[in-house]
């Protein structure tokens, strides 16, 4: 049987999120994809990403290069996600495949009309969690599975904690951590959280923008609890300008008989194989796991997209979906919507708008 070749393209914006982190890139390192065009509306934009992906031809409005280029495989690669669903709504109707910057979009509605689209039109979509799409981030998954530290009981997730730290850092960076938990533990079923501003917990008028169109976020401390299956927990935590210049950003996986500890881009794990947790002893030492070495972007987004036409041709879902980008967000809007009610946010959410917009007109 003939092998199907595939045509790409990829969208982005110079200036409102540009090309995002090189999701038109790695196309042109496949054998079955050909790289047909780029869409910018910038000038100087568009004929970089051309030059850059290799593709023959430009666009400055993405709808022209969905009109006229019968594409089979497009990227949506702008960091801001003021236009993501529009953009991937667009590809859907054009009966193209996707593969999207993270975040999906701003809020649990847009995602559900996305998901829906998709699915209603047989289009898979991936998204930028490229973590999940790193060899070693499987042979991790595979050594919980082998009970190499024991049962896995929590998991431990901290933030960048820079100058985005709490509602920002949780948005842009915070993601792909949830986004790793459900990788290894399945949904969550219910969370609580706190999330402060300084000492005190937030007020309608803390709600505010961020550095770039993501969504409305609030608070620049956050801590969340997380209640998985099986027992297991999970908790996130992120603080404004933290020492270590955003090096602890990460995620530790603690079993009954170890630890296992992920950077968070996946290029450094270490383990800690002893039940005790007792730093003091030396003993008792992290040693580092000698895994495979992806990297985080480049490998990263070209595991994906050969796992985007993997799942096309044996029709299953992406190992990062839009499903699963959905989940992420519902992990994100429940540390707001647990806060603000005080109680326990159950998943899914009953309430698809931001949490924060409804609150916020009290101020």
């Amino acid at each position: 049987m003939a092998t199907k070749r595939y045509r790409a393209g990829a969208i982005g914006r110079t200036g409102q999120g540009n090309f995002g982190h090189g999701l038109h890139l790695p196309y042109q390192k496949i054998d079955r994809v050909d790289m047909i065009a780029v869409a910018d509306p910038d000038v100087a934009g568009r004929e970089k990403a051309m030059a850059d992906s290799g593709a023959k031809r430009c666009y400055a409005d993405y709808r022209d290069m969905l009109a006229n280029e019968s594409l089979d495989l497009v990227s949506v690669c702008p960091r801001w996600v003021d236009s993501h669903e529009e953009m991937l709504l667009a590809c859907i109707e054009a009966g193209c495949h996707v593969y999207s910057e993270k975040p999906l979009t701003m809020d649990l509605a847009s995602a559900d009309r996305i998901v829906t689209a998709a699915e209603q039109r047989d289009c898979k979509i991936a998204v930028a969690h490229q973590a999940v799409y790193l060899r070693q981030v499987h042979q991790v998954r595979d050594l919980l599975r082998e009970n190499r530290i024991g049962k896995l009981v929590s998991m431990h997730g901290y933030g960048k904690q820079d100058h985005r730290g709490g509602g920002e850092d949780m948005m842009v960076l915070g993601t792909h951590l949830f986004n790793m938990t459900r990788f290894f533990a399945g949904d969550p079923l219910w969370m609580t959280a706190r999330v402060t501003v300084g000492e005190r917990e937030i007020v309608p008028g803390d709600v505010r923008e961020a550095t770039e169109p993501i969504g409305p976020i609030a608070g620049d401390g956050i801590v969340s609890l997380f209640a998985f299956g099986n027992g297991v927990d999970a908790s996130f935590v992120s603080r404004a300008d933290q020492a270590g210049n955003g090096q602890g950003y990460g995620l530790v996986l603690v079993g009954e008989s170890g630890r296992i500890a992920l950077s968070g881009g996946a290029d450094a794990i270490s383990i800690y194989e002893n039940g005790l947790w007792a730093p003091w002893d030396g003993g008792h030492a992290w040693h580092a796991l000698n895994l495979s070495d992806d990297h985080l972007q480049d490998t990263g987004n070209y595991r994906a997209i050969l796992d985007l036409i993997d799942a096309i041709e044996r029709d299953r879902a992406p190992i990062s979906s839009a499903r699963d980008a959905r989940w992420a967000l519902e992990m994100i809007h429940g540390a707001y919507a647990s806060q603000i009610s005080g109680q326990r946010a159950v998943f899914p959410l009953p309430n698809r708008a931001h949490p924060l917009e409804k609150w916020r007109s009290k101020r």
